[in-house]
């Protein structure tokens, strides 16, 4: 019977010990806070906006929030960048993406100090990310290791593969599971024989962003699966990048979706923020 790695009750459970470490800093007389800023009223991005402001409410961290027109102009987005990178009270900074089209995404990650730069996307902190040294790490691959982790799944040694080359998923994940002594394997849309490559994954790490795409035939008997997809089907019920009935019964553990990975993005965006207020 293949283990369910339930991202909902790991997330909750790393939400708890943040909690606890942000009372422990308040009677030490520290504020934690982090600002959020959306530009435009995209639907998905309200959504999780609304979550992260839920998550902040819960650990004890305050929600600074910025809800700019989507007419905004680059310059004037920098300006309001620029002003919380210099405020002493904003231990993080988040922009909610997409941006509007004639916002240029990098030029605003850019912009953002490293030392405040929750979200792990920073040329500076991927930087880090490669060369073994301190920084943030991009939230879903961070979450990720938890997730294998705290369900006692070992690393060290395993054949890892990864699909997906995105920077904000596929190149960290790769680097994070290296850094645990994983043999990493990077596969994408134009990898040769993908099946042949999925099938040496001990963990196989999905996040190609096509709806169930994943079948048994690219999985070895007694994997773990990790999916990092979400989309509707058909029938406009939530699935991932993995046929998940499909493949459930040959794995030896399982991400479902939803209730996986997804949980985990928003909890290592507040352990981000928290060792933001420890470490600067």
């Amino acid at each position: 019977m293949a283990q369910i790695i339930d991202g909902k009750l790991i997330s909750q459970q790393i939400k708890d010990e943040l909690k606890e470490k942000v009372s422990a800093l308040k009677e030490e007389g520290k504020e934690i806070s982090l600002a959020v800023i959306q530009v435009g009223k995209d639907p998905a991005s309200s959504v999780y906006v609304n979550n992260k402001k839920k998550a902040c409410a819960y650990i004890g961290i305050n929600s600074l929030s910025y809800e700019l027109e989507e007419t905004i102009s680059e310059t004037e987005l920098l300006k309001l960048i620029y002003d919380l990178n210099d405020n002493p009270v904003v231990n993080g900074i988040l922009v909610q993406l997409p941006l509007p089209s004639h916002i240029k995404e990098d030029k605003i990650i850019n912009a953002i100090v490293p030392e405040k730069d929750v979200d792990g996307f920073h040329p500076q902190n991927v930087g880090a990310l490669c060369i073994g040294e301190k920084g943030f790490v991009s939230c879903t691959p961070a979450g990720i290791i938890q997730l294998l982790k705290r369900s006692n799944i070992e690393i060290a040694g395993k054949e890892c593969v990864v699909i997906g080359r995105s920077n904000i998923v596929g190149k960290p994940m790769s680097l994070l599971l290296l850094a645990e002594n994983g043999t990493v394997t990077i596969a994408h849309s134009r990898t040769k024989d993908l099946k042949e490559v999925a099938r040496r994954a001990d963990i196989l790490v999905v996040a190609i962003g096509k709806p169930q795409f994943i079948t048994a035939d690219y999985v070895k008997k007694g994997a773990v699966v990790i999916d990092v997809g979400i989309h509707r089907d058909e029938n406009n019920k939530l699935c991932g990048d993995v046929d998940y009935e499909g493949v459930i019964h040959k794995v030896s553990a399982i991400t479902p979706v939803p209730g996986g990975v997804g949980p985990m993005t928003i909890a290592m965006l507040m352990n981000n923020c928290v060792e933001s207020a420890l470490n600067f």
